[in-house]
């Protein structure tokens, strides 16, 4: 990641975002897997056109009274809770983890490789007043930071990593940590598993960690939403390849989706396994799949990452069975990412929940998307991940992470 006081990005002239869904059963020329170079993507990329701040209401059907347009879903829902900042809740992945609980309730979920192969979730939550455990919460690593910021959301975190204690002290910055002197009125720990997997919190401890610190649960007055919807009665339809089985490439939880017609929605797998929701024994559906990729280098011999989070790249947007060509853009360091498709305008989401994928761009080759015929060889083959949790070092992937952090 740049330094704090190098990563101003500014993209040229911003115009109008093209405002509703875009709708095309025609195919279009689009390349199945770009190269994941920053620069060609800069060399490559159109002007892109920018949505201008404004909520994302539908204009085609009014909104119940006491709605609003979600500004992570693009669902209508109370205003009390579309109105109101979310929070960014960082989620251990390792197997001694799972099963992770309340993170269903999560609009939008963000993915990202961690030192030792392992990934770590970053949950964005609007609407968790109902949960009474959300974890376990894990430590933090400083591009997730960013992430979080792009969204307007507290981050909530048990621990960090060294790297990433100058940005938490930066006044932007505005988070809830389970090593403050007030970390036990927000987050507890349960007795069926061991430290560090064991760590929870709550809609009343977040809560009270707001007062706390003081934080506002407003949206900032010049917050602009990344995300652009379609209306919740339409329903996006991609001139892309079919995409069946989405596989980000990850390596230890070897995770994947996999796509249910009949509902339209994407169904997550990994360490060989559904996996579901400790609160609700379900398995996590996702409507929306973002893949962004990302340059990177080490911060250090423990394998700590440094991951490009203003550097604009490619990647990829899967919905409803179909899977298209996009590249990514951040205008502010603090602000939202926002993605385009191979002609430069912004892309709109199907309404629903959103899981983004990081992946390190030298590491693109190990991305699969399976159309129908190939996931149908696939399915039920048995595959599984590997059940170690262990790096190229011999240390276990939970060694490896506490290596080298500052109090985790």
């Amino acid at each position: 990641m740049k330094k704090y006081a190098a990563i101003i990005f500014l993209l040229g002239a911003a115009g109008a975002l093209l405002a509703g869904c875009q709708k095309t059963d025609s195919e279009s020329d689009v390349t199945p897997t770009p190269t994941p170079a920053a620069e060609a993507a800069a060399e490559e990329t159109p002007t892109p056109e920018i949505l201008e701040a404004q909520d994302p209401e539908p204009t085609e059907t009014p909104v119940p009274e006491g709605y609003v347009t979600s500004y992570l879903t693009g669902e209508y829902v109370p205003e009390t809770i579309g109105r109101r900042r979310p929070v960014a809740v960082m989620i251990n992945n390792v197997q001694a983890a799972l099963p992770q609980a309340g993170i269903a309730n999560a609009g939008v979920m963000y993915e990202a490789p961690v030192e030792g192969g392992i990934t770590r979730m970053m949950a964005i939550f609007e609407d968790y007043d109902s949960l009474e455990k959300i974890g376990p919460v894990r430590s933090c690593r400083d591009y997730y930071i960013f992430y979080a910021s792009g969204f307007n959301a507290i981050y909530t975190h048990y621990g960090q990593s060294a790297y990433a204690v100058p940005y938490l002290e930066l006044p932007e910055v505005e988070n809830l940590s389970g090593l403050a002197g007030y970390g036990d009125q927000v987050f507890y720990r349960t007795s069926d598993r061991k430290a560090p997997h064991n760590a929870y919190t709550s809609f009343e401890g977040i809560q009270k960690g707001i007062e706390i610190n003081g934080y506002s649960q407003d949206y900032a007055e010049d917050f602009v939403p990344g995300y652009a919807f379609c209306g919740v009665d339409d329903e996006i339809d991609l001139p892309g390849v079919d995409a069946q089985i989405v596989k980000p490439g990850y390596f230890l939880n070897e995770p994947w989706f996999e796509y249910n017609p009949e509902d339209k929605l994407y169904y997550r797998y990994q360490f060989g396994d559904k996996q579901i929701d400790e609160l609700t024994g379900e398995q996590l559906a996702y409507k929306n799949i973002i893949l962004q990729y990302s340059t990177w280098r080490n911060y250090d011999e423990n394998g700590y990452l440094n991951i490009d989070v203003d550097a604009g790249n490619v990647g990829k947007y899967i919905v409803n069975g179909k899977a298209i060509d996009i590249t990514w853009s951040k205008q502010t360091p603090w602000g939202p990412t926002y993605y385009y498709d191979t002609n430069g305008n912004q892309i709109t989401l199907d309404t629903g929940k959103t899981w983004v994928c990081i992946i390190q761009d030298t590491y693109a080759d190990r991305v699969e998307i399976l159309g129908a015929d190939t996931a149908s060889q696939e399915a039920g083959t048995g595959e599984t991940a590997e059940t170690s949790e262990t790096d190229s070092t011999g240390e276990t992937a939970d060694t490896a992470d506490a290596a080298g952090a500052a109090q985790e």
